[in-house]
């Protein structure tokens, strides 16, 4: 990982300049030593301040709660958060500064956060001329899979900072040199943009086909919904479905993002409705799982048979039909978090089909039209691609 090249390198990027550091306990070397140890107990290097993402350095922090800034015990170096009065850090954060590491796991999918945390914070260090290195890591779900709307720059947000599909088969350093080569990925002045100095180191060994199972590193809980990679593919396959309705994916049994239960259904009528959809590279099951109480609750476990085959949001707009077409009132319609659904989503015309269609909605027309511009999106940045 590009921590690992970084250190086989002696840091050399690194001697003589004030550094801070973006990352939180995902942030480790091969031997899972955290990026946090390494460059704070090298005495060759200064670092003089810590910077973290949601869920804080330590990711101890919940969901959508405002993290504060801190000293570290550990270090004695100030923690500045970035998911509490600021998402992006201010001048008196990087003042002390001359280089921004950033060693962050993503899981592939552009709703997750640390993803906009890197784009703020690439944004507010080139304002300051304040250099970034990003240490790229393995996207968990690979770099071949691309699936899902794209996002309309309308609804750009903190969850969905890139007009990029929802897996979008990227690492978080091919994110970085794209953001910096796209004339409008950044909230900046174009001449800041261009001028702002940033260096990704590369992996060696990963290739685009490698899911994270395939690297043979353990997985180290990205966010406490995020303990396994099996979340993290239950997140880019569910994660948009139940926002609004009546499902449950999962969150506070055992398998999060994988256990699905609806309020209207037992988890035997939910199994024989959701094997019509006849999703390509899915079946159910039923499962048995603690729930966070400590009792055991049944539903229905989503099991992945063919990931190649597998379009893996497809599962969430049909757990989205399913609610339109069960519930006695549109649940879409009445919904008060309708911004916050569309920025996740990201398409304004599923919306509107959700919303003001009096039909089931189409959700093969609207798969054939964003497997289109995945396509063009894949053309797009093919040459900007780390790894071939």
């Amino acid at each position: 990982m590009g921590i690992d090249v970084l250190e086989a390198k002696d840091f050399s990027m690194l001697k003589g300049k004030k550094v801070g550091l973006l990352t939180h306990p995902a942030g480790v070397n091969q031997k899972g030593i955290p990026t946090i140890s390494i460059l704070t107990q090298n005495p060759s290097i200064e670092c003089v301040a810590l910077f973290g993402p949601e869920h804080g350095i330590y990711g101890n922090e919940k969901a959508n709660q405002p993290v504060e800034n801190r000293l570290d015990l550990k270090t004695g170096l100030p923690i500045y958060s970035l998911y509490g009065s600021y998402r992006k850090p201010q001048l008196n954060m990087l003042s002390n500064i001359d280089v921004l590491v950033i060693d962050l796991q993503d899981i592939g999918v552009r709703s997750y956060t640390y993803i906009s945390c890197m784009l703020y914070a690439m944004e507010a260090c080139f304002q300051n001329e304040v250099e970034v290195i990003v240490l790229d890591r393995p996207n968990p779900l690979g770099g071949l899979k691309i699936d899902g709307p794209i996002l309309e720059k309308k609804w750009k947000s903190y969850v969905g900072a890139f007009p990029i599909p929802y897996v979008h088969g990227l690492t978080i350093g091919e994110l970085a040199i794209l953001a910096k080569k796209m004339p409008d990925w950044m909230s900046i002045e174009p001449n800041t943009r261009r001028d702002g100095k940033l260096t990704v180191i590369p992996m060696k060994g990963w290739k685009r086909w490698m899911l994270w199972k395939d690297t043979k590193l353990n997985w180290i809980p990205t966010s406490p919904n995020i303990p396994s990679f099996a979340a993290v593919l239950g997140y880019a396959m569910t994660g948009l479905g139940a926002q609004e309705g009546g499902f449950r994916h999962g969150i506070g049994t055992e398998y999060p993002f994988r256990f699905l239960s609806h309020k209207l259904l037992s988890p035997e009528q939910l199994l024989g409705q959701l094997k019509q959809y006849n999703i390509n590279g899915l079946n159910f099951k039923i499962a048995r799982s603690k729930n966070h109480k400590g009792s055991y609750v049944n539903g229905v476990y989503v099991i992945i048979e063919n990931w190649k085959k597998l379009r893996p949001t497809e599962l969430s707009f049909c757990m989205m039909h399913f609610d339109w077409r069960i519930q006695q009132e549109n649940p879409f319609i009445k919904s008060k978090r309708s911004a916050l659904f569309n920025k996740h989503v990201g398409s304004s015309d599923w919306w509107r089909e959700l919303t003001q269609n009096l039909e089931p909605p189409r959700i093969n027309k609207f798969l054939k039209e964003w497997e289109i511009k995945q396509n063009n999106f894949k053309n797009m940045v093919q040459k900007y691609l780390i790894y071939n």
